[in-house]
């Protein structure tokens, strides 16, 4: 049986979405939870959990749907496999019921926290060069390449952080947040997405190429 679950952060966002994608997944049951990505009580997550038994399949539609962040999702799908449950995640096209969906997941999460590595890796490199430069304490009158690479950081390792957190803590309006860095983080996101996109055909390909063609049924 397939387990549906569904979350969304604020009032401001519904279900629609989410509903209809796992209804036409075909989810028998589907829990809806309105609660942050960060906050670690998730009363409705765990009924889904409670209910599902031994070859049920727990759905979502996007990765960041189920996990607080990355190492919370990993947990949370192993202790599924431990159970002799399975994972589906619809966007991601993973599927944990398979050796190759199991293999994809992980792929995917090593590939995920490599992209934060990376950015980090900017980030301070960036801070460091700022630092060499003599441009250190206060608050800057301008926001430079550092602190939009910072913010960045911080949204996409958080997501769910408001708006009115990341000025008030890189210390700029909300006009040149919508102005300057938002642009700046849908490009970084867009790229993302074209990354994860051409290493997901790689690893398909990969796994095309070295797992056995079916025997055909004579």
């Amino acid at each position: 049986m397939k387990i549906g679950y569904a979350r969304i952060s604020s009032e401001e966002q519904n279900f629609d979405m989410q509903m209809d994608a796992l209804e036409a997944a075909g989810c028998a049951r589907i829990y809806q939870e309105r609660a942050s990505g960060a906050k670690i009580d998730r009363p409705e997550l765990q009924k889904a959990l409670d209910f599902m038994r031994e070859g049920d399949t727990l759905v979502v539609w996007r990765l960041d749907r189920l996990g607080r962040n990355l190492k919370h999702l990993v947990r949370t799908v192993e202790e599924l496999r431990e159970q002799k449950k399975n994972f589906s995640s619809l966007n991601e096209q993973i599927d944990t019921g398979t050796a190759a969906g199991t293999l994809i997941f992980h792929l995917f999460c090593a590939l995920a926290e490599f992209e934060r590595g990376l950015l980090r890796e900017r980030v301070n490199a960036g801070l460091r060069s700022a630092r060499a430069r003599g441009r250190v304490g206060g608050r800057r009158r301008t926001i430079t390449d550092n602190v939009i690479l910072k913010i960045v950081a911080d949204v996409q390792m958080n997501p769910e952080i408001p708006i009115t957190q990341i000025c008030q803590q890189h210390g700029i309006s909300r006009a040149s947040y919508y102005s300057v860095v938002h642009p700046r983080l849908q490009d970084e996101q867009r790229k993302q997405e074209e990354r994860r996109e051409i290493q997901k055909r790689e690893i398909q390909e990969r796994l095309r190429k070295t797992l056995p063609e079916p025997e055909d049924v004579k």
